[in-house]
């Protein structure tokens, strides 16, 4: 046989798939994020999640969080928090360390741990799920900072000239304080006096082509696919008796 009748090419493996599989989706959020805002970038993230979810089975139904698209979406929060400025850097700080926490356990494991929730059982089954760095708590208070940009999100898209201050501070009365200790909530209390005004914070978040209005609908848009997102992973918290835990 000659040597142009050989096939040289070597047959694909799951590997070699799996990684064309991340460069494609990893050109597609870098498409989405030239030309987006980090608001438009979450809702585009949320529902390729809800498109591609698995469905449940009647007899068996599935628990599904997907643990690289979850971590994506709070990278996003903490852009979102950058914008408010450097008096949310104890909140920042404290996303990006859960984040990182969750990412090296999925590396363990990527194809296993690809679903939080089996990450959850994991140290659940091996009595770990309740220590300080366990991912079990990384998770719950990544949830919970996912609750207060609900909370925020909601209060400037329904009342625009609401004092930033005002927005911000009952958002954290209902997503985050009912779980921090008092060295938190007065840290809190603190960075509270140095927000930027309502208007400054949602002029940042414009996209370069977006006007007030497209925001407005934008937020709207993010706040109805996140809550019932949120109410899911909650459901699951329960269920893993982490729900109630607080901060020491």
């Amino acid at each position: 046989m000659v040597a142009s009748q050989i096939n040289l090419e070597e047959p694909r493996t799951e590997i070699a798939e799996e990684k064309d599989t991340k460069e494609v989706e990893m050109k597609r959020r870098r498409e989405i994020e030239k030309s987006s805002s980090e608001i438009r970038s979450a809702i585009e993230e949320l529902s390729m999640f809800i498109k591609l979810k698995p469905k449940d089975n009647l007899d068996a139904p599935r628990i599904h969080i997907p643990t690289k698209p979850f971590l994506h979406l709070c990278n996003l929060v903490l852009q979102v928090l950058d914008k408010i400025g450097p008096t949310m850097l104890v909140l920042r700080q404290d996303i990006h360390q859960n984040i990182q926490r969750l990412e090296k356990f999925c590396e363990l494991d990527p194809s296993k741990y690809a679903n939080v929730v089996e990450i959850l059982k994991k140290e659940a089954s091996e009595g770990n799920a309740r220590k300080k760095t366990s991912c079990s708590k990384a998770f719950l208070w990544l949830t919970r900072s996912l609750d207060f940009m609900v909370a925020l999100l909601q209060r400037l898209a329904k009342d625009p000239g609401q004092k930033m201050e005002q927005a911000v501070e009952e958002s954290y009365n209902i997503a985050l304080k009912p779980w921090h200790g008092w060295i938190s909530s007065a840290a809190f209390k603190v960075a509270l006096k140095l927000l930027p005004d309502s208007v400054t914070f949602m002029n940042i978040l414009m996209a370069k082509d977006e006007t007030y209005d497209n925001l407005k609908e934008e937020m709207q848009t993010l706040t109805s696919l996140l809550v019932p997102f949120l109410e899911e992973i909650h459901s699951i918290l329960r269920l893993q008796g982490l729900d109630m835990l607080k901060s020491k």
